[in-house]
């Protein structure tokens, strides 16, 4: 019988300081099935394969990755850091302009700190 491979990280979803519902997992409900699939495949990638870059993970800084996923016709991203192990996932979108919005990256800063200061 085939050993089954441990996850190397766990992945946490950021929790709302004031609904303390989880906005990635949230998000990820509203999409089809497939988009599912092909987001959880890069997720997990990124579980096993840490630290991993280009084409994958691009580092914004301020200790914040996104996840680089490409749909069927668009792209999707999932704002995520790295801590004790674990992969915090903050905020997750589907990116219509080239660069990844200045909002979206302060949505996940801010969530990353209310996480921190738990």
């Amino acid at each position: 019988m085939a050993e089954k491979k441990s996850q190397k990280l766990e992945v946490i979803f950021a929790k709302n300081d004031q609904s303390g519902k989880e906005p990635v997992r949230e998000w990820l409900k509203n999409l089809s099935k497939n988009d599912k699939k092909i987001l959880g495949e890069d997720i997990m990638a990124v579980q096993y394969g840490w630290p991993i870059g280009m084409p994958l993970v691009r580092n914004l800084g301020n200790g914040l990755w996104e996840v680089r996923t490409s749909l069927e016709n668009r792209i999707a991203r999932v704002i995520f850091f790295v801590r004790n192990n674990k992969i915090v996932l903050l905020h997750g979108f589907i990116k219509k302009t080239q660069q990844t919005p200045k909002e979206d990256i302060e949505l996940a800063l801010t969530r990353k700190t209310t996480f921190l200061t738990k």
